[in-house]
């Protein structure tokens, strides 16, 4: 039994995951985003709870993180929104606190292990997990393996430019990836396009933009095509790089895949002539909402299992 730990930026998710990857049972609490020693009481305390609740003793623990980790120490990078957390070991501190092994990934990282290990992309040897929601990232599995940059560094594959007259992002440049289809970037659009008397202005999310669609709404279906054309480009290109046997599509904004999916393979159809883009399977992530939990469990099988 693993015990396994999910930290983002609003939550931490603690959870105990079986060989199969069932999640046993499952606790989380709000991130204290500056107190480091806060947030690694929470996460002991809801380990030894979730194993009580579960009746099992945790083997090992995985964890996986949002932002930039250094998963060979074990070590926090800088992680905006954990400003507290930053060069803290909590690799180290549930070693001394549990005496298993313990492994840390970057959350797009474990996810796209959960999926090539117990989920839709299993028995794919090549396979790039993407997950698209507030933002766009992702992990790249090669011949079974994670991929590893530099110093171990992880892949931001949201942040590869389409058009460099596009809005500004974080990351340095203009028109990246995530800057034009994550799902900020239909709101963006609302508000860029739509006249001052549209009715559904005030508030808008990426959700309700998608829910208008449905409902026929000529402005939110603009906005639909708009995100599958460049979710359809970024797709493409990493096709074009990599020549995958799958594509694993997760997060807030695929809930409403239907809406995006016959664009999304237009667009890919359109261009990739020098490689079999047709072999590469697009697929959507089969492991729900534990998704994270489950692929924290999975960094602990890659490493040590």
């Amino acid at each position: 039994m693993i015990g396994a730990v999910d930290i983002g930026g609003t939550k931490v998710a603690v959870g105990i995951v079986d060989d199969n990857g069932k999640v046993l049972a499952r606790a989380e609490t709000p991130t204290d985003q500056d107190h480091y020693s806060n947030g690694l009481e929470g996460i002991v305390r809801m380990l030894r709870e979730t194993a009580t609740q579960a009746g099992a003793a945790i083997s090992g623990i995985g964890i996986g993180s949002t932002g930039p980790v250094d998963p060979i120490r074990g070590e926090f990078g800088n992680v905006d929104f954990l400003p507290g957390w930053r060069g803290k070991n909590l690799v180290r501190d549930l070693e001394q606190s549990f005496a298993v092994r313990v492994a840390l990934e970057n959350d797009g990282d474990a996810a796209a292990l959960a999926e090539a290990g117990w989920g839709a992309g299993r028995n794919r040897a090549r396979l790039i997990y993407v997950t698209i929601g507030t933002g766009i990232g992702g992990g790249i599995i090669f011949d079974g393996k994670l991929y590893r940059g530099v110093d171990g560094a992880h892949p931001e594959i949201g942040h590869h430019v389409l058009d460099p007259s596009g809005p500004p992002c974080s990351c340095g440049f203009s028109g990246c990836w995530e800057s034009l289809a994550a799902g900020p970037a239909m709101v963006a659009w609302i508000e860029d396009s739509a006249p001052v008397e549209y009715p559904h202005r005030e508030g808008i999310t990426a959700k309700r933009i998608c829910e208008l669609a449905r409902q026929g709404d000529e402005l939110a279906m603009q906005a639909v095509e708009h995100e599958a054309y460049y979710l359809g480009l970024g797709l493409a290109n990493l096709i074009s790089m990599f020549t995958p046997d799958a594509i694993v599509l997760s997060g807030s904004v695929m809930k409403s895949a239907p809406l995006f999916m016959d664009r999304i393979r237009e667009v890919i159809r359109g261009g990739c002539k020098f490689v079999p883009a047709e072999k590469t399977e697009l697929m959507l992530a089969s492991l729900g909402e534990d998704t994270n939990l489950i692929g924290a469990a999975r960094v602990w099988h890659y490493r040590f299992g």
